[in-house]
């Protein structure tokens, strides 16, 4: 299937029919491979390269004029021609005419996701010139006349039964190609003969050295190689970004590259040629005389640097990140919605995966990046993925805030301008202004429950918010609490006279309104372990909105929770954060939200909850007052920004020291991701997502109780098993 022009239900339901499987399989086999390399090498040396690459690309983006100069002098130097190419149109027009000046008949070329962008096989097919893909994923993609569906691996998302179909039925073969050896035999001397015969060759470049004007080619087949050497003529198209100072800044990305792309120890093939290369031409029709018949002919070199958008990136607070891009795919292998769908719907005109959104909003424009934008949930798995430490949510979150103030206000906006208590101008969807005031409803529910629970129960008020907000009828809503944890808290006298430590527990806004359960286990845990502890008057962190793309509202809040929960650590107060997603706010997203000190004060005094119970008990607390395990068996879950943050382990130590027997999933995301699970359009990927998660734990959910730790993460567990899942804080909790 085609990338699709709407992201609808059923083209994801289609999707995840005919393509699901397949991508899944070896995204996640990638991924978790590339687990077992970063294990083999060290977490410590990979995060020394990833911070070494990080700073040569920040440095090569700052400096790409003066680099650019350096480069286009070093080719012509070495005999080569450099063109700076404006957009996508100028590009082919300058290849179209180095290709017809060659008089040439056909071209060969190796994988090039920006001749990808650029449209080239179209431009030079439409010229009469025959284009053929060696990449062997490309060339089945070719052969199919289909997108690819990861930047990586074009093809994955087929078969190898597919593929076998696919070349008996467009070669007609004499043998069966039924092995994927056969394939790769037939493939290999098919393409062979086309390389031999070919008048140009075309690759791309990983890296372009601009001291040397050499390019690094990066394959798992070699043929970049040959596409550059065997014809007279070498093409190589490449993005301004590629450009990095010198070959001494390339080792971290010889490092990183194929361990963060595939999972593989290094590159099966990395290349470093300075064309026009020394190898002599070749005769393949004189195979037996010397020198493959001694041709004398002149070999031809041109660097093409395509702009296309890039320096209006560049100059773009937001969007300059998405320059240091390498194009591994790791943001694409690590999300879970990817992992279920690829990139036929994840993904734009060219680039698909995590990064494909600043790709294409740079390259192609807010409408391209619309089209697949919302299946980024935000998670943040792709964080520690990426291989330059691209903060790839947040350009994710950009975006989509650019694409709520490109819409035109509509009849809704005079129903809930004036209503809804945000920052967002008019045009706004309605859906994400009522999933982005969560808040708001939150506290309308808790003031009229049980009745609000009710109301919005009822069938007929269903169907009008799935018809419309979008709301899938098949999930389950929350249930709000009429007495809120801070009410709840605030009748409660003082349990601790001489406290170890004084807490700020910060009730978000799920855990005040509606899983207040786990927010009174948490009181009583810590006064247990001598705690004084306050739930401020304090409101939602700004998370809702946001994972909405409404940055300004967002911006508000983190403001206003930035000045409450300040003044508690002012007086001492630790701050401890029930829910990871906000936890996972105040330490990352607030950097880019609030004042400089305001996020350093709440960043350094702010602990997850386990986190906190864990530094309780390492520091002398008596374990024994609460509720040990006796050897219960207990499946956890931990949420994806708990993930990313590293906190993960301090829930497994705690529930182990008190003696619970714990099996921990290793499922990265359970596919909720907030409000994502509700969407009309999203509810069967969201719960083909959670399959994997209820797989796992189906057998173990009859003998051990089920426990997660985000709001998410439950709701996901309450509807795929049974019994309902809780919050790990209420196993232990001694008033329960």
């Amino acid at each position: 299937m085609s990338k699709t022009d709407e992201l609808d239900a059923d083209a994801i339901r289609e999707l995840l029919r005919t393509e699901g499987d397949g991508i899944k399989e070896n995204t996640r086999h990638f991924n978790e491979e590339r687990y077992e390399r970063i294990e083999e090498v060290g977490s410590e040396t990979h995060e020394r390269y990833r911070s070494e690459a990080r700073q040569v690309k920040e440095d090569a983006i700052e400096r790409l004029p003066e680099l650019v100069e350096r480069t286009t002098a070093a080719v012509e130097d070495n005999g080569g021609t450099v063109y700076v190419a404006d957009d996508a149109a100028d590009a082919r027009r300058y290849v179209r005419d180095v290709v017809d000046e060659d008089d040439a008949e056909s071209v060969v070329k190796s994988k090039s996701m920006t001749t990808e962008e650029i449209e080239l096989n179209e431009a030079l097919d439409a010229s009469g010139v025959d284009v053929w893909e060696t990449d062997l994923g490309e060339f089945v993609v070719q052969i199919a006349e289909e997108g690819p569906s990861h930047i990586v691996g074009p093809s994955l998302h087929r078969t190898r039964e597919d593929v076998t179909e696919l070349f008996e039925r467009e070669f007609d073969t004499d043998e069966r190609l039924d092995t994927a050896e056969k394939l790769t035999a037939f493939a290999r001397d098919y393409l062979g003969e086309r390389i031999e015969d070919a008048d140009v060759g075309i690759t791309g470049a990983n890296f372009v050295l601009a001291d040397s004007g050499s390019i690094a080619l990066v394959t798992n087949e070699g043929n970049a190689r040959k596409c550059a050497s065997v014809p007279d003529t070498h093409v190589a198209v490449a993005g301004l970004e590629k450009i990095i100072p010198s070959v001494g800044d390339l080792h971290p990305f010889a490092e990183l590259i194929s361990r963060a792309a595939t999972g593989q120890h290094i590159p099966q093939y990395l290349s470093i040629l300075t064309p026009p290369v020394d190898t002599p031409t070749v005769d393949f029709d004189a195979p037996d005389e010397a020198g493959f018949g001694g041709s004398d002919a002149d070999r031809e070199f041109h660097l093409v640097l395509v702009d296309n958008g890039r320096r209006e990136m560049r100059d773009d607070d937001d969007l300059r990140e998405t320059l240091y891009c390498i194009r591994c795919g790791a943001c694409a292998n690590s999300c879970a919605n990817f992992q279920s769908v690829g990139g036929h719907a994840f993904g734009g005109e060219t680039y698909t995966g995590g990064i494909a959104t600043g790709w294409e909003a740079g390259v192609e424009g807010l409408d391209t990046a619309e089209e697949f934008n919302d299946l980024c949930t935000g998670c943040s798995r792709c964080v520690n993925a990426c291989p330059v430490k691209i903060d790839i949510p947040w350009i994710n979150t950009v975006v989509r805030d650019r694409i709520n103030r490109g819409k035109d206000p509509g009849f809704e906006d005079l129903l809930v301008d004036g209503l809804v208590p945000d920052e967002e101008t008019a045009g706004t969807p309605l859906r994400k202004r009522f999933f982005g005031n969560f808040e708001t409803a939150a506290k309308l529910g808790s003031a009229t429950a049980p009745l609000s629970n009710a109301v919005a129960s009822a069938g007929p008020v269903r169907a009008a918010m799935e018809s419309l907000l979008g709301i899938d009828a098949r999930r389950d809503l929350p249930s709000f609490e009429r007495t809120t944890l801070r009410d709840w808290a605030s009748d409660r006298e003082a349990a601790v006279t001489d406290p170890r430590r004084r807490v700020a527990l910060y009730p978000d806004v799920y855990t005040n309104h509606v899983q207040t359960s786990r927010g009174k286990a948490a009181v009583r845990v810590l006064e247990a372990l001598g705690c004084e502890v306050v739930v401020p008057d304090v409101g939602g962190s700004g998370r809702a909105p946001l994972s909405q793309g409404m940055i300004d509202t967002a911006e508000r809040k983190a403001e206003a929770v930035g000045e409450t929960l300040g003044d508690y650590v002012d007086r001492g107060y630790d701050v401890v954060v029930v829910e990871p997603s906000d936890l996972a706010m105040f330490d990352r997203e607030y950097e880019r939200l609030v004042d400089e000190d305001v996020h350093r004060t709440l960043s350094d005094n702010s602990f997850e909850l386990f986190e906190y119970v864990y530094g309780l008990l390492e520091n002398g607390a008596d374990e024994s007052v609460l509720t040990a395990g006796d050897g219960d068996g207990v499946a956890y879950h931990s949420h994806c920004q708990q993930r990313t943050l590293g906190l993960e382990p301090y829930t497994e130590a705690v529930l182990d020291r008190l003696g619970y027997d714990v099996l921990t999933s290793d499922v990265e995301c359970c596919g909720m991701a907030g409000s994502f699970g509700y969407k009309t359009e999203f509810y069967e990927l969201s719960m083909d997502v959670g399959e994997t998660l209820a797989d796992q734990f189906a057998d173990a959910a009859d003998e051990r109780t089920v426990v997660a730790s985000g709001t998410s993460c439950l709701e996901q567990l309450d509807s795929l098993l049974a019994p309902a899942p809780r919050h790990p804080i209420e196993l232990v909790d001694p008033g329960a």
